[in-house]
């Protein structure tokens, strides 16, 4: 019989594992608990603050054992902050993490036990990573507010850094900071739908050492814009700044139109010898150096000989599409946003590539004309899809069609295990690497190759 439990007491407990959102995972008798900020082999001391039917929350009061793998966070704002979750986590422990939720989720959601699954492959330097950063602006006890959003809630936790992000934008922050407290700029409240300034977007190219600052307003103007790019252009590297509007009540920070106050509107960076055009609404891996790997690791599993037809069927605006094409006889993306295959194109004519076509439109529409009008199938079929997974139509569809080999790229370990699920009946999972993209946090991308079964 498990003991009655009390909220808000405390209550001594063994951490035994680690969930995919990096919270540690322990047990009150038979009860399980979700502490946020401990690892599997610690003895905690937690007040038990949420109590559900079947588990609970707690919050960590006292570390009684540390475990071995436990770390200082190099960030001051790492508990309250919902950047990253596993600095307090080695890092070469943290790999051994992803790798294990990769074989977990493959085992419990998709069924597959004898699946092997290659060691994470990690960064030499797992910070200063990221070429893109998103800063909501607020007010905090009078003053302006710059940082990331706590986690579940969006309360703004102010800093003047981050250790994943680039390390220029401390100086973009701290430039924006002054121009809005000397031009008395107001800024954003999600409450009262009021204030001009919302966020701050950053991309920044790794190898161009181009910078695009993007600032998102609630309005058509943005008073003094003069003055801010004449403040922001003291920055080594700033090559665009852009107005994006958004007047909409909403979560999603970015609007439909921008207006460039400086620049082109948009920088390049490359990926491996491809060079791309990035604009503020462009999709691109926010960390260049693992998306080389990434990419090359796909292309391997590919083994293609240069005879093949590849569709790319979550193609954005090229990067894998082009990748391929130097190993493909072609390769046609298909892609839903409009937007995406018009810059796809712009890269493919910027990186003189002529072998690649690029089709608006849903895959599981687009592939199956492609086959009955054209008579065009796919030797191999690569996908990317964002982390809700593939469609369940797309999954149908590739069940008629039947491409011989199937690289999927995941960013979610549990949608890639339930789509491989649907899939196994026609295909054998071959190869699985996981990758860190995302170094101190617990998401994971990964590399899966999928052979159709002969009869």
């Amino acid at each position: 019989m498990i003991m009655e439990l009390i909220k808000n007491k405390d209550y001594i407990v063994e951490i035994n594992d680690i969930g995919e959102n990096g919270e540690g995972i322990g047990k009150i008798d038979e009860f399980v608990v979700f502490v946020d900020g401990a690892l599997p082999g610690e003895k905690v001391l937690i007040k038990l603050i949420k109590i559900k039917k079947s588990y609970g929350y707690g919050k960590l009061l006292e570390i009684i054992r540390k475990s071995d793998v436990r770390t200082e966070p190099v960030c001051n704002v790492f508990k309250r902050c919902g950047g990253c979750n596993l600095q307090h986590l080695v890092y070469l422990a943290q790999l051994d993490f992803k790798t294990k939720m990769v074989k977990d989720n493959l085992q419990r959601i998709g069924g597959f036990s004898d699946i092997e699954v290659l060691d994470t492959v990690g960064m030499k330097n797992p910070f200063n990573y990221r070429n893109k950063a998103q800063f909501p602006v607020g007010i905090l006890n009078g003053d302006i507010s710059f940082g990331f959003y706590a986690p579940r809630s969006h309360d703004i936790i102010n800093i003047s850094s981050c250790c994943i992000q680039n390390k220029v934008n401390e100086e973009i922050i701290s430039v924006i900071r002054q121009f809005i407290n000397k031009y008395n700029i107001s800024v954003y409240n999600e409450e009262s739908h009021k204030g001009i300034i919302r966020h701050i977007m950053t991309r920044v190219g790794f190898i161009t050492k181009e910078i695009m600052v993007c600032i998102i307003i609630n309005g058509e103007r943005l008073p003094k814009a003069n003055q801010i790019v004449n403040m922001l252009l003291k920055i080594d590297g700033i090559s665009t700044v852009i107005l994006n509007h958004n007047n909409k009540k909403t979560n999603v920070i970015l609007g439909n139109k921008n207006s460039v106050l400086y620049g082109k509107g948009y920088i390049e960076d490359y990926i491996g010898e491809f060079k791309f055009t990035i604009s503020p609404h462009s999709f691109f891996q926010i960390n260049p150096i693992q998306t080389k790997v990434l990419y090359r690791t796909a292309l391997d599993f590919a083994e293609l000989s240069g005879n093949e037809i590849v569709i790319d069927a979550y193609c954005g605006i090229g990067t894998i599409s082009l990748f391929i094409s130097k190993k493909a006889k072609k390769v046609i993306g298909v892609e839903i946003l409009p937007e995406a295959i018009y810059d796809a194109k712009k890269n493919a004519e910027l990186n003189n590539i002529n072998n690649t076509e690029f089709i608006v439109g849903k895959s599981e529409e687009v592939i199956p004309e492609l086959y009955e009008k054209k008579g065009i199938q796919a030797d191999v079929l690569f996908l990317d899809p964002p982390r809700k997974g593939c469609d369940i139509k797309l999954i149908n569809m590739i069940l008629e069609v039947l491409p011989p080999k199937i690289i999927y790229i995941s960013c979610n370990p549990s949608t890639l295990a339930r789509d491989l699920k649907f899939l196994s009946d026609k295909y054998k999972v071959t190869k699985v690497q996981p990758v860190d993209m995302f170094c101190m946090s617990s998401h994971i991308e990964t590399v899966v190759c999928l052979s159709r079964i002969k009869k």
